[in-house]
């Protein structure tokens, strides 16, 4: 890569960091990207593809607090907080509760609502792009729910999605049939938003974006970043585990995009972010991909159901458990036993079990953009349920705000 290019590093393979590398190489920027592990393998790997502009509520919500006992004391509550961990999580709960007030509710859905514009179509030219249109699927989401008591407890999340202009159709048992046959009889109200989107494979998305990086120049080093320097003219040094400070691991720029590990990055440099892991998990069944033809979202349990390549994903659940502890395997279970309940056809289907780390900040926005007082450093983190939704112009933000109308390469 000519030396006259902006060097640039990008810490963090997932689908915002690749995202993120692959815009800037485009722009003419000398990028490496670096991670300590295979691009795509860390919470990209595992969550559930769903493509969903209209996702513009927070997760805490006006009347979350009265929801903290149950997280507390009930292990099947799809948001659940261990007893271990309510000290280390305290600060963090203290935010994410006061972040439900009315006004910054509001707030938070304008500035997600305006990070989702035209996420749809970017994602599905991206596909064709990379040579993987195949794996964007454009069938929308059908949400369930047992009963209209349940679909009243949305209600302010529903009357959101329709102010920010995404419309839904509400339908009865047949309707639900209608689209999804194998729905069980507990759910009775469906709620279907059509121009939504599926992944169906997220690991293989990331990683054609890494070869399109890759054949345009980029540099891939899969190494782990210990500690960031900075550097007289907002230069940046970067030490990795095995390799040797010098003067290629000299940056003009540095990106952070390494999700729920971020902090162990930006504390020592004075930027503490409320950033904390909110752990997911998925099972997915060997085979029964067929199951559903769609994105499925089981309401009133916070469970998404999705068809992917290689069989059936059902993932949710939101555990505030920090980055240390091991994964619950009865987290996993609670959802095998769920979709085993609800859905015909998948009693004698093995499943693999998964778990990773949402980074969340305590008003579900991400941060994004130049990091305050530190010339040089970008920060693209905290993006929580919604890192492939957002990937992209998350990607053209970094982009155009490092590198303005830079000309892409082509």
């Amino acid at each position: 890569m000519p030396s006259s290019e902006p060097r640039v590093a990008v810490v963090g393979a997932g689908v915002v960091g690749s995202c993120i590398a692959l815009a800037l190489r485009k722009r003419g920027a000398a990028v490496t990207l670096i991670d300590r592990d295979e691009p795509g393998r860390g919470c990209s790997y595992g969550n559930s593809g769903a493509i969903s502009p209209g996702s513009v509520a927070p997760l805490a919500m006006p009347g979350i607090l009265s929801s903290v006992p149950r997280m507390l004391l009930d292990e099947e509550s799809p948001l659940h907080l261990p007893l271990s961990y309510l000290p280390k999580a305290a600060p963090w709960l203290m935010r994410f509760v006061a972040s439900a007030q009315p006004s910054r509710v509001a707030l938070s859905a304008a500035k997600l609502a305006a990070l989702h514009t035209g996420a749809l179509e970017r994602h599905e030219a991206l596909a064709r792009e990379l040579g993987v249109p195949e794996l964007f699927v454009r069938r929308g989401h059908l949400h369930l729910y047992p009963d209209a008591r349940a679909l009243a407890q949305d209600a302010d999340t529903w009357r959101m999605r329709q102010h920010y202009g995404y419309p839904f159709q509400q339908l009865d048992r047949d309707g639900i049939l209608a689209l999804e046959p194998r729905v069980g009889e507990r759910y009775r109200i469906g709620v279907f938003v059509a121009d939504h989107a599926t992944i169906v494979n997220p690991f293989r998305y990331v990683q054609a974006m890494v070869r399109a990086f890759t054949a345009r120049g980029g540099r891939l080093r899969r190494e782990e970043v210990r500690a960031m320097t900075p550097l007289d003219g907002g230069r940046w040094r970067i030490a990795t585990a095995g390799a040797a400070n010098g003067a290629e691991d000299s940056f003009d720029q540095v990106v952070v995009a390494a999700g729920a590990w971020s902090r162990r990055l930006l504390d020592p440099l004075g930027l503490r972010l409320a950033l904390e892991s909110q752990r997911g998990y998925h099972v997915q069944f060997q085979g029964g991909r067929d199951t559903v033809s769609r994105t499925v979202v089981l309401a009133d349990r916070k469970i998404f159901v999705t068809p992917m390549e290689d069989g059936l994903r059902v993932g949710g659940t939101v555990e505030i458990g920090g980055l240390e502890q091991p994964p619950d395997p009865r987290r996993a279970a609670i959802l095998e036993r769920i979709a085993r309940e609800t859905f015909e056809g998948l009693d004698d289907l093995q499943t693999t079990q998964w778990m990773g780390h949402r980074p969340c900040m305590p008003d579900s926005v991400p941060v994004i953009g130049p990091a305050a007082g530190r010339p040089g450093l970008w920060l693209a983190v905290g993006h929580g349920h919604l890192g492939l939704t957002d990937s992209i112009n998350t990607a053209q933000s970094i982009a155009s705000g490092m590198l303005g109308a830079r000309a892409a390469a082509r």
